[in-house]
């Protein structure tokens, strides 16, 4: 039987997740998390086949949990689910150390056999990030100028662009305000962008929101 933890702040989500993976004879969800504190607890002294873990998680977001697991040795498997399709952080939860990523929109069956391939030790890739992964490797697509944002950088800009408050962002985050603006700031010029109103625009025109 394969064990997993789930790691999503939703209840309701969550809920839903277990029953999809009890219509399963192989694999249970043995404990539910809702923040990256409580796995990290939950990590210790216990054993589990799979984490299932979602990006949008209220202060340390999916991609610093996954640094964390990685920092601290943990050598459980990790599934990304998560709301925001493939193009938007697949890339780089893969790079942060997570062994697959499915979109919460994917069918069931896609859910379950990533959760088998992953608990195996190999990774889950669907066929259009396999692409996008060889696209990378061979140098044959351009990257555009949000791929040389760091996470954290992507993190905030998506906030911003989305139309939260420099103040909204810093509290999710536990940053201060003026760290934020220095970010927005960053991000703005390695965007090569002039104003929200222009990072906006371009967010929706790369499909980031």
């Amino acid at each position: 039987m394969i064990k997993a933890i789930v790691c999503d702040d939703h209840p309701i989500f969550r809920e839903g997740l277990k029953k999809i993976i009890g219509q399963s004879r192989d694999i249970s969800v043995t404990e539910e998390v809702s923040d990256g504190v409580a796995l990290m607890e939950k990590l210790h002294g216990r054993r589990y086949d799979v984490i299932i873990l979602d990006i949008s998680l209220p202060g340390t977001n999916g991609l610093d949990i996954l640094k964390d697991l990685r920092t601290s040795g943990k050598t459980t498997p990790v599934l990304i689910l998560s709301m925001h399709p493939e193009e938007q952080y697949a890339v780089r939860a893969l790079r942060a150390g997570a062994s697959g990523y499915v979109a919460k929109a994917s069918v069931p069956e896609e859910l379950l056999a990533a959760i088998r391939k992953v608990a195996a030790g190999r990774k889950y890739v669907s066929p259009s990030l396999a692409e996008q992964l060889a696209s990378e490797l061979d140098g044959s697509s351009e990257k555009p100028p949000h791929e040389r944002l760091s996470d954290r950088e992507f993190q905030i800009m998506r906030l911003i662009a989305s139309g939260r408050k420099v103040k909204e962002i810093a509290g999710d985050l536990c940053l201060s305000p003026a760290t934020i603006g220095t970010y927005r700031a960053r991000i703005l010029s390695k965007l090569n962008l002039q104003s929200n109103a222009e990072l906006i625009h371009y967010a929706i025109e790369n499909k980031l929101l």
